[in-house]
């Protein structure tokens, strides 16, 4: 017997900083929402380094990532729409009416006028370390993450890598640790460059052009040295350590998406200025999409939300105003602003 699937105007496929707050917007826009995430919690890329500091949001001092996305979640649950956690979309089927079935890995299916993809770069699995044996040190003092900066508080901590969270991490760890060491193969760092000058004029041993070549163990649990090779004389080199830290860039994996003839290259899709894929009634915004113009921050993660929830609006009633009104003169908020002004007096 089929079911009747109730039909939602926009479904945000992916529950990072893009898809939260297009979530968001889209409620402004006064459309009925659903999101959709493919891991048990929202969040995204930020659930990878709960703990890092994020410095370059407007209207935001320096906030972690894990109060960034507790934020984030409140936001977009501003308008009460539906949030649907721990299933992975993997394919699309255009309705005769124009409309789209989107069906889940497990069975799930959900009617939807139009889709925004804000999926990132997909599902996103740390790089491991390519030395025979170090899997059995994951369960000790191999991390490929920083979940709580106190668990490497008086540690001899290095860290192999050279992109924004190896940099990120050697930098909060700093006042932290008992010293704390950055191998990485080539002299240039992938960081942003104010963070890369921080980390050079700081106490962090900075060690270039070297690779980790080997990890050795007194008591068969843990490490406690790591051999470092200097990648163009092979000269090699003993560092006593407590704890190693990988970042060597993350594998990611679009899945069936890739079989949806969307316009894509090995990390993005390509939209237009006006964030449409090549499909009809599809969307993309944040990492998954790029454009000559793109601006690779969350501030620009936010616009791209924006840009591809008013297409949406407008591929649906083209005779639709193009923008939503700001939120001091968008009725939604009217009710919103009387609670909060009840609250405060109460308060």
């Amino acid at each position: 017997m089929n079911v009747q699937l109730e039909l939602y105007d926009v479904t945000i496929i992916g529950g990072g900083p893009a898809g939260l707050y297009t979530t968001f917007y889209s409620g402004m826009r006064e459309l009925k929402t659903k999101l959709i995430e493919a891991q048990d919690q929202l969040g995204g890329r930020l659930l990878t380094y709960p703990e890092k500091i994020i410095w370059d949001v407007g209207g935001l001092t320096p906030i972690r990532c894990e109060k960034l996305i507790a934020q984030l979640i409140e936001q977009a649950e501003t308008f009460e729409p539906t949030m649907v956690l721990g299933q992975q979309i993997t394919s699309f089927e255009r309705q005769s009416d124009g409309t789209f079935i989107l069906t889940a890995a497990s069975g799930e299916r959900h009617h939807t006028r139009t889709v925004i993809l804000t999926i990132g770069y997909g599902i996103r699995k740390m790089a491991k370390l390519e030395i025979e044996g170090a899997d059995r040190y994951e369960v000790t003092n191999l991390y490929y993450t920083v979940q709580e900066l106190e668990v490497f508080r008086g540690k001899r901590v290095l860290i192999s890598g050279g992109g924004d969270s190896a940099v990120d991490w050697a930098n909060e760890l700093e006042s932290i640790a008992k010293s704390v060491t950055v191998v990485h193969r080539r002299d240039s760092f992938g960081g942003h460059e104010r963070n890369v000058s921080r980390m050079k004029q700081s106490s962090v041993n900075v060690r270039t052009p070297y690779a980790m070549q080997a990890l050795h163990s007194s008591n068969g649990d843990s490490i406690d040295q790591v051999t470092i090779e200097h990648v163009e004389t092979g000269e090699c080199e003993r560092l006593e350590v407590d704890a190693v830290i990988v970042n060597h860039g993350m594998r990611s994996d679009f899945g069936p998406i890739r079989d949806w003839d969307l316009n894509m290259g090995e990390w993005n899709a390509t939209v237009g200025e006006k964030m449409a894929t090549n499909i009809p009634g599809i969307f993309g915004a944040g990492d998954f999409v790029t454009f000559d113009s793109k601006v690779r921050l969350i501030a620009g993660t936010f616009t791209d939300g924006v840009l591809a929830l008013n297409s949406a609006k407008l591929y649906m009633d083209p005779e639709a105003p193009t923008v939503a009104y700001v939120s001091s003169h968008n009725e939604r908020f009217k009710e919103k602003n009387r609670a909060l002004g009840l609250a405060a007096e109460e308060g």
